[in-house]
């Protein structure tokens, strides 16, 4: 393209960052050095080579219009929807590490725990003021951030802020990838609320993680006779709600009979 010519480049500029486990915004990886150390199937990648092709086509003084990193998100594309599904392959590959610690044999993934959960909201009682479908979705995409960031626990030394901007920062790269919208602002709107505890459906939505939690740990020690006790002494009285109080007492009493 000669000299004076303009490119309207149709989406925002992405960062490779988000897949740098320090997410430091002076880490700077090429395209061939990330794609020789990660983990991730070539597959997830189209869109870091599609992007990196068309940086590196605007580099020659050729100008970018800014005008269209104002403009409205347009909905999730096949491709991006394919992309974003493709970085949530992640959830179902990555164990879960507290169980992984203990030595827990064939441990549970990140997305086995949600699924589980998704279907604790779909099958709790009907709640005054509980918007059902709701705790559903808040259930499903908890966790989401743990694609990029992992499974972080207290053993891992890092205080709640850092592990809360690092999975934000997660968050965020993942709502740019669906292609913005109203569908990642969803996302988006559901993991805050979960992650401020700022509502009815966040309450429950958090009791449930504990529980599922605690009936994995009891299942786990049943099937393989390990000692989980630390899992039901670090939920101990931190249920919020009713039907989170319930089903913990529930477990825990079935624990006693064993």
């Amino acid at each position: 393209m000669g000299s004076g010519s303009r490119i309207v480049f149709p989406c925002r500029a992405f960062s490779l960052a988000f897949l740098v486990p320090s997410f430091t915004s002076s880490t700077q990886l090429s395209l061939k050095s990330f794609l020789a150390h990660t983990s991730l199937p070539p597959t997830a990648f189209s869109f870091l080579r599609m992007a990196s092709s068309s940086s590196s086509s605007l580099t020659n003084g050729n100008d970018i219009n800014p005008s269209n990193d104002a403009a409205a998100p347009s909905p999730p594309s096949a491709s991006s929807a394919i992309d974003f599904l493709t970085l949530c392959h992640r959830l179902k590959t990555t164990k879960r590490a507290g169980w992984v610690r203990r030595d827990v044999q064939n441990p549970e993934s990140i997305a086995d725990h949600m699924y589980r959960m998704g279907l604790m909201a779909l099958i709790v009682s009907d709640i005054p003021g509980i918007d059902q479908d709701k705790c559903v979705k808040m259930a499903i995409v908890h966790d989401i951030a743990e694609a990029i960031v992992g499974d972080i626990t207290p053993s891992d030394g890092i205080s709640k802020a850092e592990k809360s901007r690092r999975e934000r920062e997660a968050l965020d790269h993942m709502c740019k990838l669906l292609g913005g919208g109203s569908r990642a602002k969803e996302i988006e709107e559901l993991w805050m609320e979960y992650e401020e505890n700022t509502s009815s459906e966040a309450k429950i939505v958090k009791d449930f993680d504990k529980v599922e939690m605690i009936l994995q740990a009891l299942e786990y020690e049943n099937e393989q006779g390990v000692d989980l006790d630390e899992f039901f002494q670090s939920t101990a009285g931190k249920f919020q709600t009713e039907v989170g109080k319930a089903w913990a007492s529930e477990i825990a009493s079935r624990r006693k009979q064993r």
